[in-house]
């Protein structure tokens, strides 16, 4: 298999960036060729179909992208963050301010996993973190013993939930920063060490 050439990556990365934008404004299923087309100031699909093998080609890149904007967003933040309770704290945090310094690509990624059935590893993979976080966390004496999984399933679920709705809602910077940490809060509240009075 040939090398891409530096003008075709810049090409593929251009018709990534359009399809992301149309996904977010109209939804995956208004997203036809030509819309993306004329977003990317393509003069016809042709140039689409000879970088894709076809819309589910395209898809994945758009995903792959997206995972990449959103590991570069949160993992700097995420690792300068101490301790289990910190790190659980800046995933959730910097989760939520996604929205607003990335709103097409959240946007876009919730609608593919919602009604194009792609599979992020992003997101679906932060199952299997948050259970390990827990298990790690719950030996090192931060968190206190719970079913790991069960926690697991109910933190990404109420995470999802205010993602959607701030993005869907078009929340600001102030109030997104607001939700991140009230969100936070509770999290690293519900997984805390018992005190002697919750006995």
């Amino acid at each position: 298999m040939r090398a891409r050439t530096f003008t075709e990556s810049g090409r593929r990365a251009q018709i990534v960036t359009a399809a992301i934008e149309v996904i977010a404004e109209g939804g995956f299923a208004k997203a036809s060729f030509s819309r993306i087309a004329k977003r990317a100031g393509l003069s016809s699909t042709g140039m689409i179909s000879y970088h894709f093998a076809g819309k589910d080609d395209l898809l994945a890149a758009c995903v792959a992208e997206i995972e990449q904007v959103m590991r570069a967003f949160m993992e700097p933040r995420i690792d300068a963050a101490e301790g289990h309770v910190g790190q659980l704290r800046a995933y959730i945090e910097s989760n939520v301010a996604m929205v607003g310094e990335h709103p097409a690509e959240v946007r876009a990624l919730i609608d593919l996993v919602k009604n194009a059935g792609s599979r992020s590893e992003a997101v679906n993979g932060r199952l299997t973190l948050f259970e390990q976080h827990f298990r790690t966390g719950q030996k090192a004496g931060a968190f206190r013993p719970f079913d790991t999984r069960a926690v697991a399933l109910a933190f990404t679920a109420g995470l999802d939930a205010v993602v959607a709705t701030a993005a869907a809602e078009q929340t600001g910077p102030a109030e997104l920063a607001r939700l991140g940490r009230e969100l936070a809060d509770l999290y690293v509240r519900a997984a805390a060490p018992e005190t002697k009075g919750e006995r």
